[in-house]
């Protein structure tokens, strides 16, 4: 899970007015495009493909990728999710012997 997550809010909360300061927050933090939606991923060397473990994919989520390093960018061109489930999604990629073909994601849906 990536470490830049934002508070969540409770469904209910003794204190009212500390309660809609959370919503108020959350709401405002949304707006700026800050979501818990985002992590970073490095593709695993001399192999086709990484499984990507994230609570937050489900079989119909669309996973974004953007690479963060110059070897993940050399990588893009041939990577693609190949499955995706609860939970999981495995990346099919070219076999290379660099170590840092990193990517940041977002997971929509």
């Amino acid at each position: 899970m990536a470490q830049n997550q934002y508070l969540k809010v409770p469904v209910s909360m003794p204190d009212a007015s500390q309660h809609l300061r959370l919503i108020s927050n959350t709401v405002n933090n949304t707006l700026d495009g800050k979501l818990n939606s985002t992590g970073t991923i490095t593709l695993r060397q001399n192999q086709t493909t990484t499984t990507l473990a994230d609570a937050r994919i489900g079989v119909n989520s669309i996973i974004l990728f953007m690479p963060i390093t110059a070897n993940g960018n050399t990588a893009k061109a041939n990577l693609y999710v190949s499955a995706r489930a609860d939970g999981t999604a495995t990346l099919t990629h070219a076999s290379n012997s660099n170590t840092d073909q990193n990517f940041g994601y977002v997971v929509i849906g």
